[in-house]
């Protein structure tokens, strides 16, 4: 298939070849949430700790007396049962949250999603995009040369210092290599701008 490109100043350019498994897939709900939950999962860090009822400073004497007393027996405060108490399955530092998803579904993943960015006209395909000088000004209006709005993913073949520094300060535009490209950012930001040779470069990565 092909996709209509655009130069510099928005306007429109020779149209440019794509490979269809990648950009022409039907769109799997079931499989794009899988791996979106799996990439979430997989960022996520172990750092997050509860007590138990060995860790809890509490007093190993029995509260009150085993009989008499007209009350559930009790063998010591750091019960879980008693506010103040251990957890009974505390959380710890070596929780692992890794989910594992194979290459070959995370590329049939990742097809679907650029599929859908092209049907819903949220795909953007740029000649080159160069920054001459790392003035931020300067790349905003590159960028609204572009007629593109909202939040905007940036896809670039090679990021040199003058297009980082002066994205960053961008809070609705993130600039990424192609390598760097994941699920999530496809599907959060509203737009998707991508140079020809960041095409090739994810072509070669995922077909």
């Amino acid at each position: 298939m092909e996709l209509q490109m655009v130069n510099a100043q928005g306007e429109k350019a020779s149209n440019v070849a794509v490979s269809d498994t990648l950009f022409a897939r039907e769109y799997n709900e079931a499989l794009v949430h899988q791996i979106v939950v799996a990439y979430q999962a997989n960022g996520r860090q172990g750092t997050r700790a509860q007590k138990a009822r060995g860790d809890v400073n509490k007093s190993n004497r029995k509260p009150f007396r085993q009989k008499g007393t007209g009350r559930a027996r009790a063998g010591r405060a750091s019960s879980p049962l008693w506010r103040g108490g251990g957890k009974i399955f505390p959380s710890s530092p070596e929780e692992n949250f890794k989910q594992k998803i194979n290459r070959k579904m995370y590329r049939a993943g990742m097809a679907a999603i650029l599929s859908q960015l092209v049907r819903d006209e949220r795909l953007m395909v740029l000649e080159s995009l160069t920054a001459e000088t790392p003035k931020t000004k300067v790349f905003a209006q590159k960028i609204k040369d572009l007629g593109v709005e909202g939040t905007i993913l940036v896809v670039v073949d090679e990021l040199d210092e003058n297009i980082y520094l002066a994205s960053r300060n961008l809070p609705n535009v993130l600039v990424l290599m192609p390598h760097e490209v994941d699920p999530v950012s496809l599907l959060r930001f509203n737009r998707t701008v991508m140079t020809k040779a960041a095409i090739e470069r994810i072509e070669e990565m995922l077909g």
